[in-house]
């Protein structure tokens, strides 16, 4: 049994379908807000409900906001009337405000760390319970390349990366009870993407929308949540039907016991060499 946060439409969508298709029951929470976050509408998730249902899956819309102080209980709350068990949480909802750094105000940064990150830890905290009773769970929380700097992305990258952090960490803490969480950074063309547009260089859009379709995206996602998957703290780059690890590794470096300014200068070339890397791994 499956939510998925953020599955109206876009690639929360391909998740819910494919979930459904290879078995799953899913919850299909949308609040059908517009991309900046504002607004609601029942219909995308009864949309994708439908669709489900049509194909001979088994699903239930959910219209609660991740946003909320409560949103995390209630979408929780619904897969328990509904099916009796979660096993699969997919953190996937998600609003752009894409804004130079000076021009993002604290009830932008609000927003955006309601949802993404706030919203995944208030819908996990509500799921974990269940999760460790039942010593078996699979978490997916969506990432970004943004993380790593985009110009005018510096209050969404700036979540995602809160995001990262949380996932790594509660990978640790759910390993022990067979709980695991990891994180993809998605790449397609999606309602998000055409919103911002504007900030994209002439013709990228088109493009992206015939290489980046959101289906593309889906597998990974049901990979991670599958039970023969073992994987825990990783983050996987999904894009065009392109996987790769994402990882967080630390070079060679220097070592100097009267370590000074001038040593970092002299050392500079061996702390920045990226030829011998060794990973950060999850403690557990």
């Amino acid at each position: 049994m499956a939510i998925v946060t953020g599955a109206g439409r876009g690639i929360g969508r391909a998740h819910a379908l494919l979930l459904a298709e290879r078995g799953a029951a899913v919850v299909v929470n949308d609040v059908g807000a517009a991309t900046s976050g504002t607004g609601s509408s029942s219909a995308p998730a009864d949309d994708v409900v439908a669709e489900i249902t049509k194909a001979g899956g088994t699903a239930v819309a959910s219209y609660d906001s991740v946003a909320a102080a409560d949103g995390g209980r209630a979408i929780t709350s619904t897969a328990i009337e509904a099916f009796g068990r979660v096993d699969v949480v997919i953190n996937n909802a998600g609003n752009a405000i894409p804004k130079p750094f000076l021009e993002l105000s604290d009830d932008d940064l609000y927003s955006l760390a309601d949802v993404h990150w706030l919203g995944s830890v208030r819908l996990c905290r509500a799921v974990w319970p269940y999760l460790v009773q039942q010593k078996y769970g699979r978490v997916i929380n969506t990432v970004s390349a943004s993380m790593l700097g985009v110009p005018q992305w510096t209050g969404y990258g700036a979540v995602k990366g809160a995001l990262l952090g949380f996932t790594k960490n509660l990978a640790a803490e759910g390993g022990p009870h067979g709980i695991g969480v990891n994180a993809i950074a998605p790449g397609a063309a999606t309602r998000m993407l055409a919103d911002t547009a504007g900030s994209t260089p002439p013709g990228a859009l088109e493009s992206m929308t015939a290489m980046m379709p959101p289906h593309l995206v889906a597998p990974a996602a049901a990979f991670l949540a599958h039970e023969s998957c073992m994987l825990n703290g990783e983050v996987l780059a999904v894009a065009a039907g392109h996987v790769a690890r994402i990882v967080l590794a630390q070079t060679v470096g220097i070592t100097d016991s009267d370590l000074t300014p001038e040593h970092i200068v002299d050392g500079l070339a061996t702390i920045l060499d990226t030829t011998q890397l060794t990973p950060w791994t999850i403690e557990v």
